[in-house]
């Protein structure tokens, strides 16, 4: 139940209520209006506890996702600088062979 809903019920409640004798409205509350109010707020307790515990679950996941990201992200740069590497790595090799078949290829004639 939202907190608009419970106000406007208990707007409600102390407009039907007596006046007494000084304009004051009456609040008494019979026991089962009181017995329904404390359960209601019982409720709104219970899920605004709940909402809490999602919420610091929700930030704890959010932590642990954030450093695997990162660790993700380190992963990537090292591997980036890898094939790097390796790209130059196999473009030194096609060199090399390349000179070496053209040196082979004047041998021939």
């Amino acid at each position: 139940m939202s907190p608009s809903s419970l106000e406007s019920q208990i707007a409600e409640h102390i407009e039907h209520s007596e006046m007494d004798h000084n304009g004051q409205g009456n609040l008494a509350l019979s026991s089962a209006d009181f017995s329904a109010l404390e359960e209601r707020v019982s409720r709104a307790v219970n899920l605004v506890r709940s909402e809490r515990q999602a919420r610091a679950a929700a930030e704890q996941r959010i932590t642990d996702l954030d450093g695997q990201l990162t660790e993700q992200r380190d992963l990537v740069q090292t591997l980036q600088e890898e094939i790097h590497s390796l790209n130059a790595e196999r473009d030194q090799v096609r060199q090399r062979v390349e000179k070496l078949l053209t040196q082979l290829d004047s041998l021939e004639l």
